[in-house]
């Protein structure tokens, strides 16, 4: 009778765990955006504000040639295509203000740490990123999510929401990531980030 309440409550559990488990398809949240990161030459104030400048000028270029995209392929595309002329402009950018430093504009897969923007969460992994690196890139970052375009978040949460559909993410996947306060949605969230984790290590093995 004692082993059959230990398995009956194993099972309970057991099931109880895999309803908060993510699917497969839900790591497809990292598969579905890109991100958009850039770090200064330096911490001093004149090169953290320097750094949103370039900022500024890169969202505007890289908006621009992503306008007409509605997949994360379509966006990866058009990026890759035009890598010269998104650093052209930030070099611009850098040579306006005096400061002789490099600019390197670079499109790859990249880890990211745990990030919120407003009222959504993405879980730590690795994301297609469009990096770029100021003089010695040795200062603070700055993140955004390029691809849906929340970097110009002028979008309502309705907005948000649609671009995030439209771009491949399904309802489910959408909630992990922007109710993260909810029990639930938070273990789920935070097992994404183990997998990730796992698989990433996985890949520098091989």
């Amino acid at each position: 009778m004692k082993k059959l309440l230990i398995f009956t409550s194993s099972l309970l559990i057991g099931l109880v765990l895999l309803g908060l488990l993510p699917s497969h398809g839900e790591g497809g949240i990292y598969d579905s955006v890109i991100r958009l990161h850039v770090i200064a030459n330096s911490d001093s104030d004149h090169d953290q504000a320097l750094k949103l400048r370039v900022r500024d000028r890169v969202l505007e270029e890289a908006s621009e040639i992503i306008a007409g995209c509605t997949t994360r392929a379509e966006a990866e595309a058009a990026l890759r295509g035009a890598l010269n002329q998104i650093e052209a402009a930030a070099t611009e950018v850098v040579s306006s203000e005096g400061a002789g430093y490099p600019v390197r504009v670079e499109l790859g897969m990249e880890e990211y740490p745990t990030k919120s923007y407003e009222s959504i969460c993405f879980p730590a992994g690795r994301y297609m990123s469009l990096r770029v690196s100021i003089g010695k890139a040795a200062g603070e970052n700055w993140w955004c999510v390029l691809f849906p375009n929340l970097c110009l978040s002028a979008a309502t949460k309705k907005d948000a929401e649609e671009a995030f559909i439209e771009a491949g993410l399904t309802p489910e996947q959408y909630r992990i990531i922007t109710e993260t306060k909810d029990t639930k949605y938070t273990v789920r969230f935070k097992v994404l980030e183990l997998l990730s984790q796992i698989l990433g290590k996985c890949k520098q093995k091989d």
